[in-house]
């Protein structure tokens, strides 16, 4: 019943002082502006303001309009004009959905600098995805997907970001370090320690050892890097990582790295996204950040 027009006439002729001012505020005829309060009087029942000679003076259901109009104009102007900066990429909330859980201390180092020069963006970053976040991003959970493992789909487009390697990451000193690179069978009496990930979505698994046929000893799960690599440098097993995360900790750990066959395990991290977005301006602003941004091989 009351539309946003009905309030802007009202807030207008009270800062004007007459019809006919705010009419030609409004950009409408005097006569359009007066046939559409009578309507709206009619059909609250109540007149909202009385003619005094020229002037008119609101009345008390006048008066409780204007206040809403005061408070609700400045509202939906507001609103409308934060929309339209979402929609044109300055403005709102780039909300990541993560399949990768190493390249988490990567996205730090790429997060930082993006809100740095995205004063009015936040960044959430959703790690809960193991291998659904495609899903997430067709249904509009997420904004863009880090996945190591892009499911090409109609509607998505999925980025290249940067290239790793695969590798083992061993207790310093261990048996394997003296060899050019490890072998499936080299695992069979070791403990594997992994990330809580379905055996045959990790790379360790379907890359290196279901193809020669080889289990573990026994396989454990870790939620936490810094857990897992723990327990490797305490001699309680072995793990895979990309080559620059297991580096970086061979720094702080007494760790060592070994190779995964004779030509190694290639991979890539891809930034999944919707097609048709490229309107999004801080969207495509973290892509290229993301890409300008090489781990250390």
């Amino acid at each position: 019943m009351i539309e946003r027009t009905h309030l802007k006439i009202i807030q207008a002729v009270e800062q004007h002082g007459s019809l006919t001012a705010a009419a030609k505020e409004l950009c409408v005829t005097q006569s359009a502006l007066s046939h559409t309060i009578r309507k709206l009087e009619d059909n609250l029942g109540t007149p909202v303001w009385l003619r005094e000679g020229r002037s008119l003076r609101l009345t008390q259901a006048g008066r409780y309009l204007l206040n809403i109009a005061n408070r609700v104009l400045p509202l939906l102007f507001h609103a409308e004009d934060k929309l339209k900066q979402m929609a044109q990429g300055e403005r709102g909330t780039l909300r990541i959905g993560m399949e990768c859980h190493p390249c988490y201390q990567w996205l730090l180092k790429v997060v930082s600098p993006f809100l740095d020069s995205w004063p009015d963006v936040d960044v959430d970053v959703k790690q809960k995805f193991q291998f659904g976040g495609v899903g997430a991003l067709l249904d509009y959970e997420i904004d863009l997907l880090v996945t190591p493992d892009p499911f090409y789909k109609s509607n998505l487009s999925f980025t290249p970001v940067f290239d790793y390697e695969q590798v083992l990451v061993v207790p310093r000193g261990h048996a394997l370090t003296t060899q050019p690179y490890a072998l499936p069978e080299d695992l069979r009496d070791q403990v594997l320690l992994t990330y809580p990930v379905a055996p045959d979505r990790l790379d360790i698994y379907s890359q290196f050892l279901t193809p020669a046929a080889v289990v573990p000893k026994q396989h454990k799960t870790s939620e936490t890097t810094e857990i897992m690599l723990q327990m490797v440098a305490c001699q309680r097993g072995v793990a895979a990582l990309p080559r620059w995360l297991a580096e970086e900790y061979c720094q702080k750990l007494p760790l060592d790295v070994v190779r995964l066959g004779e030509q190694g395990i290639a991979k890539q991290i891809y930034l999944g996204t919707r097609e048709g977005e490229e309107h999004m301006g801080y969207l495509n602003a973290f892509i290229e950040l993301a890409r300008s941004y090489q781990p250390p091989a």
